[in-house]
């Protein structure tokens, strides 16, 4: 029996008094005087508490006697490269770390910019900066450099760890010239920029205001210099994230420190029923949201074993790359998002790399960060045999708003689903008017204030446009930009971002719930739909599917086939007449589909190529395609 209800009852009791008790699981250096109060019309949790989330990542498992538990495995299949850290090598890295960057001036508050591709120097680099109070903002590492240049201006770091170069399958990207590019473009004026350098290609550093990573931290060990843990306050900023895909003034989502460790290590044991000493991997990027969750701090706050991968889900060197770190390093839960599985599908439908492999550890698949389709989501279980959770949040909470809470036990799974809202959400579907809708129809999904520890209190340095951009459409509650609904249940349909809800002739749809039914043909791998300007009809929609490998037959049939299945699932109201099939779809290096750039090359409206994009030549192909079908030319 799931213990679900009963813990969401016991929340919704007393709130207050559920957080202060799993707040009983940390180190604090001292006590809260309220566990949630309403300050300057933002809410904060823990009020009056200090804290050091390093700390609690770190320090503390090595004070309980865990030191010799192994902490971080890193392993690239691009370079080779392995390697495993302990918790007391962890500590003996970070302390050093911090002691080398109080060095160069770095103090409780200050901002320090973490520019850095998939190498566990990006694990130390956060974790140093926690434990000295000073603010990190990890921006993914090869970044353009305006879009790096306005983070710093809004930033305004007096530090930037960075290293040398990142390196992706067939090529190296030199890190160092792009940081100068920036720097050169950028208002404010960074003091000292530390490098790390990588034998793939070696940075000339600048006299004055580059460091080497290894001479600095040499020369803090030569005199044995260890950083101490600063004592801060638990709502003081941890660190800042930037928005995927953001220009102008960017959106800096601001991540608090006592609540952030308080939601991390709860949902560690609830969520992923990870144990401390048990290998966790979210095969992500410590450059978006997951990474800072779920590579660094969760794991680590449960005293767990996380894994650095520097790779793919395929071509380094193929499909069983998951398969063969799962095997290798006994990975007990494995968080990834939908599009690396339909990579994988793509390229092993038949799964006969996953049969090469031990995968007997393996307790539970984790998907997130788009929606994930259940063709996609059944494919895994029938061929990993073991639940298959699909879970939703965003950059903005920083950890799950719906989950199935395996830790708490199974509830039944419903595929297209994320489950249930957690403990610390009260979500609600609204109409437009803020009314809440009947169970089963489409609407806004929002989260009645306040929201759960480590959701973001605020934008850094914008109070304003946090409430105009998150609170201020639905009074009361937080706007999550996402439309779905809520069946008899209590389980979530996430079906779009608000903007991808069409209106065709007055009829509001979905386009995920066609993206599914396309996904359902069995040539398709991948799938998005759009909808775009019709004089007639407002909108109409347009799918693009991409084949799985192998398929040998004519476009053209399955293209028909597709508009056929639309027609049939959903009915006429959709009004899908056109399918496109391409050999790719554009996407963030996360994953994320860009549906809104597809929208506007269809459209024939201006953009700007999102910095995020993973390949700008896909944008041309898309281009072609729509043009062959007489659209957007």
């Amino acid at each position: 029996m799931s213990r679900y209800h009963e813990t969401y009852e016991r929340w919704k009791r007393d709130p207050e008094g559920f957080w202060a008790e799993a707040a009983g699981a940390l180190d604090w250096v001292s006590p809260w005087q309220e566990v949630y109060a309403r300050v300057d019309g933002l809410d904060r949790w823990f009020v009056g508490a200090e804290c050091n989330t390093c700390w609690n990542a770190v320090d503390r498992h090595v004070k309980a006697g865990h030191g010799e538990r192994l902490a971080v495995i890193y392993d690239s299949p691009i370079t080779g490269r392995k390697a495993k850290y302990s918790y007391n090598q962890l500590l003996e890295e970070v302390s050093t770390l911090a002691a080398a960057l109080e060095d160069l001036g770095i103090r409780r508050g200050d901002r320090v910019i973490i520019y850095m591709p998939m190498i566990p120097q990006a694990l130390f680099a956060m974790l140093a900066c926690a434990r000295l109070g000073a603010i990190h903002s990890v921006v993914f590492g090869g970044f353009a450099p305006p879009e790096l240049a306005t983070r710093i201006n809004d930033a305004k770091p007096r530090a930037i760890l960075t290293a040398s170069c990142g390196i992706e399958p067939g090529r190296v990207i030199a890190y160092k010239p792009l940081l100068d590019q920036a720097l050169d473009i950028a208002a404010h004026k960074v003091e000292a920029c530390v490098i790390f350098q990588r034998e793939q290609a070696p940075a000339d550093l600048k006299p004055g205001r580059d460091h080497d990573w290894e001479d600095i931290c040499s020369v803090a060990r030569s005199f044995g210099r260890k950083a101490d843990c600063a004592a801060v306050k638990a709502t003081d900023p941890l660190y800042i994230l930037y928005t995927s895909g953001t220009t102008g003034q960017p959106k800096g989502v601001v991540r608090d420190n006592g609540g952030h460790m308080v939601a991390l290590r709860w949902s560690m044991e609830n969520v992923y029923d990870i144990r401390p000493g048990e290998v966790y991997w979210a095969a992500s990027d410590v450059g978006w949201v997951v990474g800072h969750s779920y590579i660094v701090y969760a794991p680590l706050l449960q005293g767990a074993t996380t894994i650095v991968f520097e790779g793919k889900p395929v071509g380094t060197p193929d499909p069983g790359t998951f398969w063969r770190i799962v095997s290798e390093y006994g990975v007990s839960a494995l968080f990834t998002a939908p599009t690396a599985f339909r990579a994988i599908k793509k390229e092993d439908p038949d799964g006969n790399f996953i049969r090469k492999y031990d995968l007997s550890s393996l307790r539970t698949l984790f998907l997130a960060g788009e929606r994930a389709d259940p063709d996609t989501v059944k494919w895994a279980e029938d061929m990993l045999k073991i639940p298959v959770v699909d879970h939703w949040w965003q950059t903005e909470t920083g950890w799950a708003i719906a989950a199935n809470p395996v830790g708490l036990g199974m509830l039944p799974v419903k595929h297209g689903s994320p489950s249930v809202p957690m403990p610390g959400y009260d979500v609600q579907v609204l109409d437009e008017g803020g009314h809440e809708v009947p169970r089963g129809k489409l609407g806004a999904i929002c989260v009645k204030l306040p929201l759960p520890p480590s959701c973001l209190p605020t934008l850094w340095n914008n109070d304003e446009r946090f409430h105009k951009s998150y609170l201020s459409h639905f009074p009361g509650y937080y706007e999550t930009a996402d439309a779905g609904y809520m069946d008899e249940d209590g389980y979530l349909y996430i079906m779009a971002r608000t903007d991808d809800i069409i209106n065709v002739a007055g009829h509001r749809l979905s386009t995920g719930g066609m993206e599914e039914v396309l996904a359902g043909h069995p040539n398709v791998a991948e799938t998005a739909v759009i909808g775009i300007a019709d004089q007639l009809k407002g909108q109409v929609p347009v799918g693009f599917v991409v084949l799985k490998s192998g398929v040998d037959r004519p476009s053209a049939d399955i293209e028909k086939e597709c508009v056929a299945r639309i027609r049939e699932k959903i009915g006429a109201v959709a009004a899908l007449k056109t399918v496109v099939v391409v050999p790719r779809l554009p996407k963030t290096r996360s994953g994320k589909i860009l549906r809104a750039t597809m929208r506007k090359i269809a459209d024939r409206e201006e953009f700007k190529t999102p910095a995020t994009i993973d390949d700008p030549a896909i944008l041309d192909e898309i281009r072609g395609a729509l043009a062959a079908k007489g659209i957007g030319a």
